[in-house]
């Protein structure tokens, strides 16, 4: 029925079955969805009509798995229950002070060194370290892929977010280089906000991200890539002459 907005659709359930219209394969995912949730442990349905669609075309769910990481077949259950929910748009945070988890394969660097840190805060206490070592844990393209397709059958679209110019010390302790300072550097073990950050003057480290955008575009089919952009202090830009 194309007088349905794209991903609603209309349930009916009586005593001559059940009739589903929708304009989209979304919308008939979104009422099978819907139809699973109304179904009884006994396998009954009560006679109903519903005419659904989304009050918002972006509705989404972010998981950070630089601080804490998730593992493929985590991510898959948190992807399908968020379909439950008609989720669908699932914000994959890649990169961050504590850790880098993408691979680059122009830069091997990135997930060989700052895809693990020394340690963590102390759960419930961020002053503190428990001084246990963390990582190497990254997903490779091939993971990425695997993710990426798993969504798409969800009506789910993956945006990965690379952290840009602020909470790259991940990335900085890999490639010194690209900072104002030029380090060194360790990946960070606290939570909150580092000083330094990627060096806006440095032809090299614009460089450096932009092939490391190419190969992130090549995994993903999302039309976004957030770049973050939050909490970057400017003072080693206002230190540095290149800047």
């Amino acid at each position: 029925d194309q007088n349905i907005v794209d991903e609603g659709y209309n349930l009916s359930v009586s005593s001559d079955g059940v009739i589903v219209a929708a304009s989209s394969t979304s919308g008939f995912f979104y009422a099978s969805q819907s139809l699973d949730q109304l179904i009884d442990k006994d396998l009954s349905i009560c006679f109903l009509r519903i005419n659904d669609h989304p009050r918002f075309p972006h509705r989404g769910l972010m998981l950070d798995v630089c601080r804490h990481f998730f593992d493929i077949s985590t991510i898959k259950f948190i992807l399908t229950e968020m379909s439950h929910y008609k989720l669908n748009k699932f914000h994959w945070h890649l990169t961050e002070d504590q850790g880098w988890r993408l691979e680059i394969k122009k830069y091997p660097k990135l997930t060989e060194i700052g895809s693990k840190r020394d340690s963590s805060p102390v759960i419930f206490n961020r002053t503190a370290l428990d001084d246990v070592p963390y990582g190497p844990y990254f997903y490779t393209q091939a993971e990425v892929k695997e993710i990426v397709e798993f969504a798409k059958k969800l009506h789910i679209d993956v945006i990965p977010e690379i952290e840009m110019p602020g909470h790259s010390m991940a990335s900085l302790a890999s490639y010194p280089q690209h900072s104002c300072t030029g380090g060194p550097f360790k990946t960070r073990c606290n939570w909150g906000i580092e000083s330094d950050i990627y060096c806006a003057g440095n032809d090299d480290t614009i460089q450096f991200l932009e092939n490391v955008l190419d190969e992130t575009t090549e995994l993903f089919d999302s039309q976004f890539v957030h770049i973050g952009g939050d909490e970057s202090p400017k003072e080693r830009w206002k230190e540095c002459p290149k800047c």
